[in-house]
């Protein structure tokens, strides 16, 4: 099989597991090759990423590595067979490829959930809203570049139509005005309007939560079809920072209870917009 010309984050994910499977049965990749057959190149492709790998070569590589994770092994399995191009693909060279990889980690997770502290969740702003973002004073981006950005951000946001959502918003992002009074307030029903989806959870952090310390990163996470493959991303205007190193998924996921624990529940948070709304 050829080597791939772009590599996603997810077929980079792929090899980086099976290389974690082939160390945790305490095998070189010399060694490993030479029990399966196959050159050394070929099997650091394969973990790099750099080749595509059948379901089947996923369960013999499993196999020959003992791993009696059944559930972890299919889902790899189900990776590896992953085929065709997503809708993303017709942005490739148009925009920065972490946008890309974004969009297909939300597409395939099996659940996201997000913080946010400063600004409202990219999944959840209004068209005014995401291009306010980008068509800032201090932005350089072309008008090229801002339409595509708005167009890719909009679309993204379809992964809401069948995904399981739950967000925790400060009130700091509520009430941050990148526009006028009139666009702030048509934000906030929009994601009123959103929450009403029954896969879609919204809650918020009042200012006035007793012993809330404001934590400085926003955060998503995607999770994976078994916890190992759970994915932290750094979501930002610019592009994504992809998280996967099981220590600091720990930390995020840490993160992401601590907030859910400090915030009103969703009928608590649903009312707070609303009061919001009237006084922003």
């Amino acid at each position: 099989m050829a080597s791939r010309d772009v590599i996603t984050a997810r077929q980079e994910r792929l090899g980086t597991e099976l290389r974690k499977l082939r160390e945790r049965a305490g095998l070189t990749l010399r060694g490993a090759a030479q029990t399966l057959g196959i050159s050394e190149s070929r099997l650091s492709s394969t973990e790099a990423g750099r080749v595509g790998v059948s379901a089947e070569r996923v369960r013999r590589l499993a196999g020959e590595y003992a791993c009696d994770d059944a559930a972890l092994v299919e889902a790899l399995a189900a990776m590896a067979s992953e085929r065709g191009r997503g809708w993303w693909e017709a942005y490739r060279g148009l925009l920065p490829h972490g946008f890309l990889d974004l969009a297909e980690l939300e597409l395939r997770a099996a659940y996201l959930k997000s913080f946010e502290n400063v600004r409202i969740p990219g999944l959840l702003q209004t068209e005014e809203q995401v291009r306010a973002t980008y068509a800032s004073p201090v932005s350089t981006l072309g008008e090229e570049q801002i339409e595509a950005r708005v167009a890719f951000r909009l679309r993204r946001q379809t992964v809401l139509e069948e995904a399981e959502y739950e967000v925790v918003i400060h009130e700091a992002a509520l009430r941050v005005r990148l526009a006028d009074r009139k666009a702030a307030q048509r934000q906030l029903l929009h994601i009123l309007e959103q929450s009403e989806r029954p896969q879609v959870g919204l809650r918020v952090v009042p200012f006035d939560v007793d012993g809330f310390t404001l934590i400085g990163t926003p955060v998503l996470l995607a999770g994976g079809a078994v916890p190992q493959l759970d994915t932290a991303l750094l979501d930002s205007p610019h592009a994504g920072t992809i998280i996967d190193a099981e220590a600091q998924l720990d930390v995020y996921r840490r993160v992401i209870h601590s907030v859910e624990s400090a915030a009103l529940g969703v009928v608590g948070s649903r009312d707070f917009i609303h009061r919001l709304m009237r006084h922003i």
